[in-house]
């Protein structure tokens, strides 16, 4: 994983920087048109996502928490979880500003695109408030699960699952809406006719946001670069996340391990064991935070790449370049419609409480 991701964010960063000095010399590209009406199921698809994800937070902490002493549980794993966030976080936003630093002086050298720095800035952003929105989430409903199930099957099931569900929906809500407005932003104000024909912002020197006299077939080609670049910055947190929550996971699991069942020989997860606590954050750590990020980085990543493809087909294709930017966004769109319906369609039957209804629910 970490070969994987190291050589995305090289070869994405060689990519921003070669398709930004070669844009102006006219790539084989299809020749660009208006965005389609169509494109708005992204955005629209995002926002839903972002709603119903509220909407399903909402539902949880309004369910029972359960007795004092399981909220109490609960509260010292909140606040275990919270913690760590805080330090790698900290810890994460010095890397990042050193990157972005260094993204800055580059583009000022004229070597990457200007937005390179915001776009690697605001992915990363986004990332980590999924890992936050996550952690947030699944600490406040472990008591009110265990309590749910202690009432019915179906009622478990549906605390767990909608409080799971917020976390999946934020991770694309989040992911699809960036990628759309970063999409917007660059086609409807800044690689606009008149700017690719006059210029846009001299910044320093000869560098300018959009070179004057820039060929229009190489719009795309620069828009989708620099939107992969936000792909490397949730990339970038991801890596953090995933690697350092799942160092501290083991950790925690292994120290709690034998601490509670080869020293003092109590059963695992039992609460007389002070080290439960660190190992139930350090699942929250690694197996929400880590992976929320992951899964972020992996949703952009899939929709840029396919975007980026579709920005270089060449100009005899019957399929023109803008209907292959925006067809991996419409589809994301139209999954996330359909994956809140099916939400709604999970139940289980509470007068066979087994796991095998549980799988077929």
């Amino acid at each position: 994983m970490l070969f994987r991701k190291g050589f995305a964010l090289g070869a994405g960063l060689s990519l921003a920087g070669f398709a930004h000095a070669q844009s102006s010399g006219g790539a084989a590209v299809a020749a660009v048109s208006g965005t389609p009406a169509v494109w708005w199921i992204a955005p629209a698809g995002a926002l839903l996502a972002l709603a119903m994800a509220a909407l399903f937070y909402k539902m949880m902490m309004r369910a029972n928490p359960g007795s004092a002493r399981m909220v109490e549980i609960a509260g010292y794993v909140r606040e275990g979880a919270m913690a760590y966030l805080r330090q790698q976080y900290s810890r994460v936003g010095l890397v990042f500003a050193i990157l972005v630093a260094v993204f800055a002086a580059l583009a000022l050298l004229g070597v990457q695109n200007p937005f390179v720095p915001v776009a690697f800035l605001t992915g990363g952003f986004f990332s980590g408030l999924c890992g936050f929105l996550g952690m947030k989430t699944a600490t406040a409903a472990s008591s009110r699960t265990a309590q749910g199930a202690s009432e019915s099957l179906n009622r478990g099931l549906q605390v767990a699952f909608r409080s799971g569900a917020v976390m999946g929906l934020v991770v694309v809500g989040f992911g699809l809406l960036d990628i759309s407005l970063w999409y917007w932003l660059l086609d409807r104000l800044v690689y606009t006719a008149e700017h690719m024909q006059n210029g846009f912002g001299h910044i320093w020197r000869d560098i300018w946001l959009v070179h004057p006299g820039m060929d229009p077939a190489g719009k795309l080609v620069e828009i989708t670069t620099t939107m992969l670049t936000f792909g490397m910055g949730a990339s970038t947190q991801a890596l953090f996340a995933r690697v350092g929550g799942g160092i501290y996971t083991k950790a925690a699991d292994v120290g709690a391990d034998l601490v509670g069942k080869v020293e003092s020989g109590i059963p695992e997860d039992d609460p007389r064991n002070p080290a439960t606590i660190a190992d139930n954050v350090g699942d929250n750590v690694g197996d929400v935070a880590g992976m929320g990020a992951d899964l972020y980085e992996s949703y952009c990543g899939a929709i840029l790449s396919t975007a980026a493809l579709g920005a270089c087909l060449p100009a005899t294709s019957a399929l023109t370049g803008v209907d292959a930017v925006i067809a991996p966004m419409i589809i994301a769109g139209i999954g996330i419609v359909l994956s809140v319906a099916g939400i709604f369609a999970v139940r289980c039957n509470d007068d066979k409480a087994s796991m095998m209804v549980l799988l077929k629910a």
